[in-house]
């Protein structure tokens, strides 16, 4: 088997764990859901000053405007908090970017806020996996990788946003743009399985709200000349499930509107998610949307107006992202740590990265798992595992041919 060059076993030295679960635990105790614009305030300062020990500029970007329909039928604006940036070397010539996200789902007012030791190993509390030990990873795996020749000739960027949560729309615009030129990305949500399995190919994931305009009366005196927007809303769900099918999930989560039992409704706002495994479905699915739209337009007498759309493009394993993996997989198997990997149907900003024709593995985070629940964990000693990955990694992509 090959083994690690000098080199490479000066940066593994390099890797100082020590910091990193001290770092996670404060970052974990301040909240951070996606809408507690104070707590991401909070959280990104304290990111700036954590990133500022590694060379290049760190900026805090502000979000790019987004809206959405209240529950009133109404488009209104939504905030963000601001998105943090670090560049470094933008004047060379092969650069990489690595993500990670400061948010979580977990709001202010959630009861989980609280971290628990379940074992010796094993750390529960919001975040610690998702993605808050994903971020202390990136920043002890670049720490090692500048005191390497090679950093001198390498540049990356860092950005972690305050929105991956809810579907990094107002972050979209700036993935991009630091995606661009580069060799390759990497992308630190936590592993797929708690035994470090990385997600491979993801589905995409789009997101409506249909507002349906239909007409008032009184259910007693002339109901007929009413046009019930609820009705026509429960059409539409039905309409869109029978959409459902292999390769393209379809999932109408909510119905708002309605009043009085005595008036017919004539306002109803549904929203739905729709998760296509390839480019192809996903446009099938936008042709069968208008039709269905359509139909219940004239079906029911209602007004239908349409927001939203794809937000994370279907994400397949190109030839490039297989060398990526491969590279990944097999630094790993140096360390010690063999891994895998599976599709999987969960979405993340790697969905948008490869969709700019970057290669990416978007799984790079800690160990850990029940993310997205009070049950959040995350396995304490992958964070130094994932660090010397991470690092290890880094230091072949910037040694190596390109990819």
């Amino acid at each position: 088997m090959q083994q690690f060059t000098p080199a490479e076993a000066a940066l593994l030295d390099r890797v100082d764990a020590a910091p990193m679960l001290g770092q996670v635990q404060a970052w974990s105790a301040i909240n951070t859901g996606t809408g507690n614009l104070a707590g991401l305030a909070q959280q990104a300062a304290a990111l700036a000053d954590a990133f500022a020990a590694l060379p290049g500029e760190v900026t805090l970007e502000a979000p790019a405007p987004v809206t959405a329909i209240t529950p009133g039928g109404t488009e209104a604006p939504v905030e963000y908090g601001r998105h943090l940036v670090l560049r470094v070397r933008p004047e060379a010539q092969r650069r990489f970017l690595l993500t990670g996200h400061m948010d979580t789902v977990f709001p202010a007012q959630h009861a989980f806020q609280q971290q628990t030791w379940l074992d010796d190993k094993t750390l529960n509390g919001p975040g610690v996996a998702d993605m808050k030990g994903g971020i202390a990873v990136i920043l002890a795996a670049l720490q090692a990788f500048e005191g390497t020749e090679a950093a001198a000739h390498t540049g990356y960027d860092v950005m972690i946003n305050s929105d991956e949560e809810t579907g990094s729309l107002s972050s979209a615009q700036l993935i991009a743009a630091l995606a661009r030129g580069k060799a390759a990305a990497l992308t630190y949500e936590p592993s797929a399985l708690p035994d470090g399995t990385l997600a491979g190919a993801r589905a995409g994931s789009g997101n409506w709200s249909l507002t349906i305009h239909g007409r008032s009366a009184h259910a007693g005196r002339n109901p007929d000349d009413g046009r019930n927007a609820v009705v026509a809303a429960a059409a539409l769900a039905l309409g869109l499930k029978a959409l459902h099918r292999d390769g393209l999930s379809v999932n109408p989560a909510k119905i708002d509107g309605g009043s009085a039992n005595n008036v017919v409704p004539d306002l109803a706002v549904l929203r739905f998610n729709i998760r296509p495994r390839e480019v192809s479905a996903a446009e099938a699915f936008l042709l069968d949307l208008k039709a269905l739209i359509a139909r219940i337009e004239a079906e029911h007498e209602v007004h239908v107006h349409m927001h939203g759309g794809i937000s994370r493009p279907p994400k397949p394993v190109d030839a490039r992202a297989e060398k990526l993996f491969g590279i990944v997989e097999e630094c790993s198997a140096l360390l010690g740590q063999p891994i895998t990997r599976k599709a999987s149907g969960g979405v993340c900003d790697g969905n948008n990265i490869a969709a700019c024709g970057v290669p990416v593995v978007d799984t790079m985070g800690v160990r850990g798992g029940s993310i997205h629940s009070p049950d959040e964990f995350l396995i304490v000693p992958s964070l130094e595992e994932r660090a010397k990955l991470s690092a290890l990694v880094l230091h072949r992509l910037a040694t190596g041919a390109p990819l």
